[in-house]
């Protein structure tokens, strides 16, 4: 190729920039009038459905060659920006900057809005209950270690509702600020060196394990202290300066943590939609399986269900269960009331969008 073909080359891409930047400040200036159309009727301004919708549309209509998951990534960002034109979001987090929890809230809702570190996820929750918070977003279960207790019981106790998920892949990393050498504690979460038990009975059985709140808050730790590592996040080397030691050293491959988006309210349904609910039952010999006959006597899939002490009675449980479908469907109205005969309390706790399987692939 000539220099001259490459310099009309590049001027083509000049001027197809030029058109894309027009381009999308008219779709900026479209998603402010919504704003302001938003703002009136008091809708909510983040709406799961619409960006499922967005992001189907862009993998169907894609033909390359850029591959759907960079366009997704592309529109992630667009949608960020315009929702921060908007109105100015703040979404709560657990840990620092860095986080696992930090890099799923990226992951749903962009660089472009406002985000607001916190120490625990009981605190997500109370920020957003307090409208601190416009969403908050939390752990909810990993691939390896199970389900967050810990969201459970604030599901359980708030009123919040659960309108997104967002799954995460989990990579983790040996950090420090010295050599491996010189290493006598490892710091993280608690779930975190769960994940990484076998790793670090084989390669550091002596070292002292020290439990702390978030990854990121052991990172920085770890950045102060030239005897201590992290477990961390690649993103957590890059923030604070450490060196990576050992990359990768999860137990399991596709190690993903699932996580949910809470906010004030739920959105309609879209078509392809998950719903969890909270319920008990009635102290009864078979009162489980009756309630559970309630789901299979109107086709629906469940998905998944754990279960927690309910705190109010000794030996009695709260069940977690997710199934398929949205609430305003016909089929899933039936069984919620046929299964409240059989239970002492029944809370829907969100019906949202699944996330996009390519999304889910990707990660």
């Amino acid at each position: 190729m000539t220099k001259k073909n490459l310099n009309n080359l590049r001027r083509k891409i000049d001027a197809f920039d030029q058109q894309l930047v027009r381009i999308l400040n008219r779709r900026a200036s479209a998603a402010l009038t919504i704003g302001k159309i938003k703002n009136v009727s008091r809708s909510e301004t983040y709406v799961p459905a619409r960006e499922k919708a967005i992001m189907n549309n862009i993998a169907r209509v894609n033909r390359g060659p850029l591959p759907s998951s960079a366009l997704m990534a592309i529109y992630r960002e667009i949608m960020s920006a315009s929702l921060a034109l908007e109105k100015n979001i703040r979404v709560a987090y657990m840990g620092p900057k860095a986080s696992f929890s930090h890099q799923a809230a990226l992951r749903r809702f962009g660089k472009s809005v406002g985000y607001l570190p916190c120490e625990t996820i009981d605190e997500v929750f109370e920020r957003v209950q307090r409208k601190e918070a416009d969403y908050g977003v939390v752990p909810v279960e990993n691939s390896t270690e199970g389900a967050v207790t810990n969201t459970l019981d604030c599901l359980a106790e708030n009123e919040l509702k659960i309108c997104a998920e967002i799954y995460q892949p989990i990579a983790h990393y040996l950090l420090a600020s010295g050599t491996r050498a010189g290493i006598r504690r490892v710091i993280s979460n608690p779930n975190v060196l769960g994940q990484c038990r076998k790793w670090l009975r084989g390669e550091m059985p002596d070292v002292e394990l020290v439990e702390v709140a978030s990854t990121t808050r052991a990172a920085e730790m770890a950045a102060k202290d030239k005897h201590a590592a992290a477990i961390a996040g690649r993103l957590a080397a890059e923030v604070y300066h450490l060196n990576i030691l050992n990359a990768d050293i999860q137990d399991v491959s596709g190690n993903m943590t699932h996580f949910l988006v809470i906010g004030k309210s739920f959105g309609n349904k879209t078509g392809d939609d998950k719903t969890s609910i909270l319920f008990s039952v009635k102290h009864q010999a078979g009162s489980l399986h009756r309630a559970l006959g309630s789901l299979k006597k109107y086709g629906l899939n469940m998905t998944k269900i754990e279960s927690r002490p309910s705190r109010q009675k000794a030996w009695e449980y709260l069940f977690f269960v997710d199934i398929e479908g949205h609430v305003q469907d016909e089929n899933v109205r039936r069984a919620m009331r046929d299964l409240s005969k059989h239970c002492q309390l029944l809370t829907i706790l969100g019906s949202y969008p699944k996330a996009i399987e390519f999304e889910k692939r990707e990660a």
